[in-house]
């Protein structure tokens, strides 16, 4: 990875640090297109790992806001579906990864902008967990589904209830995947050489999550998922 291939992606991972520490979902879907047109052989690996601390700071910040019943039962489910997500990793060829992450970037937003308000009950809970471990596992994109389910409570409860089940979700999925060969050690030093960008992000939000517009928000992070996904999809 040349320079300015690192700088871009430092300053991407800042941002969408920035984003998922302020609004509560969209950094895969920054990061993994971005990722994906850049240095696609980071993906998964590279993403689930760059978000454990993140994940671990606003569930800390967030911790009580937490709905610790849904989270049980999107854990519980996506812990199951963890296993399928690895066998449709196995059956993207390589070169088709940036594809794949592209048309599940664009569905997962399409799906976001267009579903109506609801509340969220067991059976809503138990979907969500299933779809994210199945494609976070597989291209390191698992947020809209959880996103979907509390997008309409209190945003300090979508933050952290979601930060929470990502954490859960990202260990078990680079366990399994390291277990099985699918990680390679490089792919967490990039994880790791990014960590200050991160934490830069991670740390603009502290000083504006209570105050920025997460509606908006939301709304920027899924219109630059449609247009990163479509580039992968349709790119060279």
């Amino acid at each position: 990875m040349g320079g300015g291939t690192l700088a871009l992606l430092a300053l991407v991972v800042a941002v969408a640090a920035f984003v998922q520490g302020t609004s509560g979902l969209g950094f895969a879907l920054i990061v993994a297109p971005v990722a994906g047109l850049l240095q696609p052989e980071l993906l998964p690996v590279f993403v689930l790992t760059a978000m454990i601390p993140l994940n671990l700071y606003v569930a800390w910040r967030e911790r009580d806001s937490l709905d610790l019943s849904g989270a049980r039962w999107i854990t519980a489910a996506r812990l199951l579906a963890t296993p399928a997500g690895l066998l449709l990793l196995r059956a993207i060829p390589a070169d088709s990864l940036g594809l794949v992450v592209g048309v599940s970037t664009v569905l997962a937003a399409l799906v976001s902008l267009a579903a109506p308000a609801f509340t969220p009950g067991r059976g809503a809970f138990v979907g969500a967990g299933l779809i994210t471990g199945l494609t976070e596992t597989a291209t390191g994109v698992g947020g809209p589904p959880l996103a979907l389910v509390y997008q309409h409570r209190p945003p300090a409860e979508l933050r952290s209830t979601v930060a929470v089940c990502f954490l859960v979700g990202e260990v078990a999925s680079l366990a399994l995947l390291f277990a099985t060969g699918q990680g390679r050690p490089a792919q967490l030093g990039w994880a790791l050489l990014l960590l200050p960008a991160l934490a830069v992000g991670a740390w603009l939000s502290r000083l504006v999550h209570q105050r920025l517009d997460a509606v908006r928000m939301r709304l920027v992070v899924l219109v630059f998922a449609l247009v990163s996904g479509a580039v992968l999809i349709f790119g060279p």
